[in-house]
């Protein structure tokens, strides 16, 4: 093999490999793949699209940034994103489908000196709403 002929196949490689690595990285920086939608429902027993629905009804985007629901540029809460991979909800609360669940009903029994309003979300919009988060990662 010449080194022309290496140097081609050389490049070829990593023309390969940069193209592979791109696209892993756009895919992940989606959200919703259907392996997180799946992963979201078996936690929580919601569903993520209505999940995303939700966050406009109850008003979330007014406080709160969240990737993928639109108009959602809030800054009076935390940004959503990365919430799936976070240790802990609201400052304090380690982050299991329970306690996020149960954080999203009543925030005040909680943490009393949240400042997220107590919404009177009934279970299935919990659910929904919890299994859309848990696909922020």
């Amino acid at each position: 093999m010449s080194s022309r002929d290496f140097a081609a196949s050389f490049f070829a490689a990593f023309a390969a490999f940069a193209f592979a690595f791109v696209l892993c990285l756009a895919v992940s920086a989606t959200g919703c793949s259907p392996d997180r939608e799946r992963q979201a429902r078996q936690w929580t027993g919601g569903e993520p699209s209505r999940g995303a629905q939700a966050m406009r009804r109850y008003g979330c985007t007014s406080c709160h940034t969240i990737p993928g629901v639109t108009g959602a540029v809030g800054l009076v809460g935390p940004p959503l994103d990365h919430l799936a991979s976070r240790v802990y909800i609201a400052g304090h609360v380690p982050n299991t489908p329970a306690n996020l669940m149960r954080f999203l009903a009543h925030p005040h029994g909680t943490d009393r000196q949240t400042a997220m309003p107590e919404m009177g979300i009934p279970d299935r919009d919990v659910r929904d709403l919890a299994a859309y988060l848990y696909t922020l990662r």
